[in-house]
Parts: C-alpha cells; structure tokens; sequence
C-alpha cells in the first residue's frame, strides 16, 4: 500500500464520519473523486432510485475530467483537508 493510499483511507475515514453540513457542490465533488478513485471503470451509473440526484452526481463525476486514479485521491483527501482542517 502507497503513501497515497494510506492517506486517502484515512481522509475517507475521517469524511464518512464528518457530522459538518457541507454544500451540495461539496458533497457532489466528495462523490465524483471517490468515484474515480475505487473503481476500474470509465463510467459508474450513480445507484439510487433519485432520477434527479443521480444526474447531479454522473454530471459531477464527468466534470472531474479524465484525471488519473491518484490525481482523484490526491484531490479527495485535499478536500477532506480543507474541509477538516487537518493534514494528513
């Protein structure tokens, strides 16, 4: 396991016990990095019944552009940082 990975479990650790309201964007990159990060597909359809949400968040994860997987988990765990307050 990379440097990398250790610090994005931690960040996704620490963001999937945040109790801060965050804006939806916020949540919506949170979402689209994740993504892109844990799977080996090009296109993930969002799962939910939400026909609206699930638009948000497809057109969240195409607005993220073709970066690479450690691009995405870099970005994620700088949103955690930001939004956290901590340095991993």
């Amino acid at each position: 396991m990379t440097d990398l990975d250790k610090k994005f479990d931690k960040a996704f650790e620490i963001a999937s016990a945040m109790t801060k309201k965050l804006p939806p964007d916020v949540m919506l990159k949170f979402y689209a990095y994740y993504k892109h990060a844990t799977s080996d597909k090009t296109i993930i359809p969002p799962s939910g019944n939400n026909i609206v949400r699930n638009a948000f968040k497809l057109n969240a994860y195409f607005q993220i552009g073709n970066i690479t997987i450690a691009e995405a988990k870099q970005k994620y765990i700088d949103l955690v940082e930001e939004y956290t307050n901590q340095k991993f």
